[in-house]
């Protein structure tokens, strides 16, 4: 059984007018470690299907939705049988358009790519090396390393047929000192693990807990913060996901327009900053295609196989798109913008490296990560969370200790109105999402009036 025999069996089996399929083959590979010993790994594989159904009706189309992980052709037939029944019984979709046409990519009928341990074939013997100058510096090492492929296979009762393989890795070290009061995290995204030097995520670490052997207390209050790529990566990948047009268009979001519409054209921020995404950007290339398994505010199923291209989503401070649809593009007036699976920040000022950044900064705190980040306020688009791993003061331009960790109140889209410097873009690891989003490039910012609002005991 292959993806694209599941593919053309589920096509082949409808008995309703219209159809759209999506298999993803996944495989993925994987090292855990703790107190710096290798502790497992596997192997992995797995083929899911997405049968999205659709039923011409009087008043229009209606559609049913139906997933499973398959293992036999005969299961294939199963899921379009639950796809259809669920068609007949659903009110009309209010987003149908016609399927996406076109021809078969000429790879659709190749077999999917599969990874294996083969991609840690350098990186491991590196981490065993890690593993004793930690031990001789009396750091203990816990993390994990994953690698994927993903084959998507897209086909519609239009014609079309669509195949791409997406590559994606993480990497992800805990550091601490033996005796566990102190702590802090280095990540990285990659495609192959080529490109992961571990040293420098050695020197990170053992930089980290150095700058922690002397520890200061500090009051909840607004600082200027240093945000790292990662950290600025949570807060905007937040924010990409809350920038639906249909939702704004009905003043529910913090792109709405008082009074109604959108805050489209809107200057969000003083600095020369473009939000974008793009499928062919280096390092976090992803679909060139739409691939929707559901329909939302943000997402329709008869996009499905819609190419993508370049975004972009705040261009040099001013709000210039939000995620449209067919359906709601026609509703809002809008221009027809799908999101795509990553985020990208590139301003025109600072420059250099997160060093670099700290050496001009005169005063502030530098943070490592953020983690549990809800939203408070969809309007706002307030949000809090916790900082974790590592807020280290900086004064005149060095690290002079670190502090305690706190909890924060800020709105990513009212932050970018207040960067007074950045840094140089860098493929980063978004660490709140890192197990759906890890295709990021973001500079290191500094914010001012950043607001901790309360001390937290989080380490």
């Amino acid at each position: 059984m292959t993806a694209p025999e599941i593919v053309e069996r589920a096509l082949s089996s409808r008995s309703l007018d219209g159809m759209t399929v999506i298999c993803q083959e996944n495989s993925q590979t994987n090292l855990r470690w703790a107190a710096n010993t290798l502790t497992t790994n596997g192997v992995m594989r797995s083929c899911d299907v997405t049968v999205i159904a659709m039923q011409d009706r009087a008043d229009g189309v209606s559609v049913g939705v139906a997933s499973a992980s398959v293992a036999e052709l005969d299961d294939v037939t199963d899921v379009v049988k639950r796809a259809e029944d669920a068609a007949r019984s659903a009110d009309k979709a209010p987003d149908s358009a016609d399927l996406i046409a076109g021809n078969a990519d000429s790879n659709f009928g190749d077999a999917p790519d599969e990874t294996s341990p083969i991609v840690f074939e350098e990186f491991a013997p590196a981490l065993g090396r890690w593993f004793a100058e930690a031990q001789r510096d009396d750091i203990e090492l816990f993390g994990y390393a994953e690698h994927s492929l993903t084959t998507t296979y897209l086909g519609n009762s239009a014609g079309l047929r669509r195949r791409y393989v997406q590559p994606a890795g993480r990497i992800e070290v805990t550091g601490k000192s033996a005796s566990r009061t102190r702590s802090t995290w280095a990540g990285r995204a990659t495609r192959d693990f080529r490109d992961i030097v571990v040293p420098d995520l050695a020197d990170d670490v053992r930089t980290r807990l150095g700058w922690a052997a002397k520890t200061v207390s500090v009051d909840p209050g607004h600082y200027t913060v240093i945000l790292p790529p990662t950290a600025v990566a949570d807060l905007l990948v937040y924010q990409y996901g809350s920038s639906s047009a249909r939702d704004a268009a009905e003043g529910r979001t913090v792109f709405s327009k008082p009074g109604g519409g959108t805050r489209l054209g809107e200057r969000l921020s003083d600095a020369e900053l473009t939000l974008f995404s793009d499928p062919n950007y280096p390092g976090m290339q992803c679909l060139p295609f739409v691939v929707s398994h559901a329909s939302d505010a943000s997402e329709s199923v008869f996009d499905n196989g819609m190419e993508l291209s370049r975004t972009n989503w705040i261009d040099n401070g001013k709000l210039a798109a939000l995620a449209q649809t067919r359906y709601s593009a026609a509703l809002t007036g809008g221009n027809l913008t799908p999101l795509t699976d990553n985020i990208g920040l590139e301003m025109s000022s600072g420059g250099g490296s997160l060093h670099d950044v700290i050496a001009r900064t005169e005063r502030g705190l530098l943070l490592t990560t953020l983690w549990y980040i809800r939203e408070v306020d969809p309007q706002t688009l307030l949000l809090t969370g916790l900082t974790r791993d590592g807020v280290y003061l900086v004064e005149n331009g060095a690290v002079t200790a670190a502090v305690n960790n706190f909890r924060f109140n800020e709105s990513p889209v009212d932050l970018l109105s207040r960067v007074v410097d950045d840094g140089a873009p860098e493929v980063a690891l978004p660490r709140e999402w890192s197990d759906f989003f890890t295709r990021a490039a973001m500079p290191p910012l500094v914010v001012r009036d950043f607001n901790m609002s309360t001390v937290s005991q989080a380490s």
